[in-house]
């Protein structure tokens, strides 16, 4: 079944991805530690975004970023336990 073996392919073509039937040893490794590199950086980013957001008027309707913007408590529109 599929469609037989590897051909022989030339060795000295060298391309960014890893060329033909690349399958690194440490690739769940890689993938972890890139997760987390992303989720650092997404988390980095949420925090100075949430703390440099500005409204000059309260919204009307309920928006998510109500939640975690500290400007929400400011303005009345959360609510602080």
């Amino acid at each position: 079944m599929g469609g037989g073996a590897q051909y022989p392919y030339p060795k000295e073509v060298w391309t960014p991805s890893g060329g033909w039937w690349t399958r690194p040893r440490n690739w769940a490794g890689n993938t972890v530690i890139a997760c987390a590199g992303i989720a650092a950086l997404t988390y980095a980013t949420w925090k100075v975004s949430a703390r440099n957001e500005v409204r000059w008027a309260a919204p009307t309707k309920p928006i998510p970023s109500q939640r975690w913007a500290p400007q929400a408590a400011e303005m009345g529109v959360r609510k602080e336990d």
